[in-house]
């Protein structure tokens, strides 16, 4: 397995609609154009089942439902790349503090959820191989760290709410629609926090004790979230070796600046999330928000994910990279705060992560990544 160099792309079809431009050395191109010169050969992409409000209000966010992501889909593969398609089976985002079931989802008991996984993963994905797309790995739900289609899929040890059977039919009906589909499509399973070895242990452990085979795990690290980077490297050591699975930073990012792009995004103070400027997310990263500090962070990742056992580290995918801030592009609309029950606000968290400048000039850790080259050696 060639080692992935990815690009979350969700929100571009949005982000062009709302006049996003980019530039590589002063000259406009297609981001797509531009990733590929940077050595870039997957793009990942969400699937949410229906992101509209009961009136037909669009939750934004790239707004990616199956025809959305079909089309960026499909000019990807014409420009050459592999697709990662991400399910999330909601209607919206899905993280450990959201999964919520799809609206037509709603009232069903866990062995009809358990069909509509299944059901929904088929058809989409045989669309999409229809449409000539150049689906090279699936992603069976997202961020499932406390499980997914709740609440007859949740998790929270806290509270004593462990549903694990459930979580592994949810999952494993999604695996095994893949499978029928197209089996050699490699599969992965995701959840966040990278740098938590217990989190990856007790989630594993018991998935399994129930659940199908599959081929890879994924793990975010967000180094102002999920801990330094010894133990996020110690964590994909462990969990290397003890499921003999091949590893994929399925997201990561880090700022390149701490300065505002309100004028960028035209809105006021209170209409803004601001998640990635906030000085105590900050002073937990190990390396400076600069666009210096940008590119020896991820430089300094590669570098350690050759040393995880056995060769098992065989990727990541750079969340959002092309998010640059643009009015009208937010993490949420108030149709979608609705549906997850948000006080929001609905403004762009992510620009200053992005890998290009607010005004879409490409950032040096482009270059750091086409550069680096990772020794092709896989068990898989």
């Amino acid at each position: 397995m060639k080692f992935i160099k990815g690009m979350d792309l969700s929100t571009l079809l949005e982000l062009e609609r709302l006049g996003a431009k980019y530039f590589d050395g002063g000259i406009e191109r297609d981001v797509l154009d531009i990733m590929k010169d940077y050595d870039v050969d997957t793009i990942r992409l969400r699937i949410w089942n229906d992101p509209r409000g009961t009136s037909g209000e669009s939750y934004g966010a790239g707004e990616n439902d199956v025809p959305t992501t079909l089309e960026i889909a499909k000019r990807a593969t014409e420009k050459g790349f592999g697709v990662l398609l991400n399910f999330h089976y909601s209607d919206f985002w899905t993280d450990p503090g959201k999964q919520i079931k799809p609206k037509a989802w709603a009232h069903m008991d866990a062995q009809r959820l358990t069909q509509a996984v299944y059901d929904f993963t088929r058809e989409t994905l045989e669309l999409f191989l229809q449409e000539g797309v150049r689906v090279t790995m699936v992603q069976v739900g997202n961020e499932l760290s406390n499980g997914l289609l709740w609440p007859e899929g949740r998790l929270d040890v806290d509270a004593g709410i462990c549903e694990y059977d459930n979580i592994a039919a949810f999952v494993s009906a999604g695996i095994r629609a893949v499978r029928e589909v197209k089996a050699e499509i490699p599969i992965m399973i995701h959840l966040d926090n990278g740098g938590n070895n217990e989190l990856y242990r007790r989630w594993f452990d018991h998935y399994v004790e129930r659940g199908e085979d599959f081929d890879l795990i994924g793990l975010s690290y967000y180094p102002f979230w999920h801990g330094n980077m010894d133990q996020l490297i110690a964590n994909m050591n462990d969990i290397a070796s003890r499921y003999q699975k091949d590893l994929v930073i399925a997201e990561v990012s880090m700022g390149f600046t701490m300065e505002s792009y309100q004028s960028y995004e035209k809105l006021a103070d209170h209409e803004r999330k601001g998640y990635a400027t906030k000085p105590s997310l900050v002073e937990k990263i190990e390396f400076p928000m600069t666009k210096e500090g940008q590119c020896d962070f991820m430089k300094t990742l590669l570098q350690r994910m050759e040393t995880v056992t056995d060769h098992r580290a065989r990727g990541f995918f750079w969340w959002e990279p092309a998010w640059i801030p643009v009015a009208g592009s937010g993490w949420a609309t108030p149709a979608s705060l609705e549906y997850m029950n948000d006080p929001g606000p609905c403004g762009n968290e992510w620009a200053n992560q992005a890998l290009f400048d607010y005004d879409g000039n490409v950032l040096p850790t482009l270059a750091m990544i086409r550069d680096y080259h990772v020794a092709e050696e896989s068990n898989m």
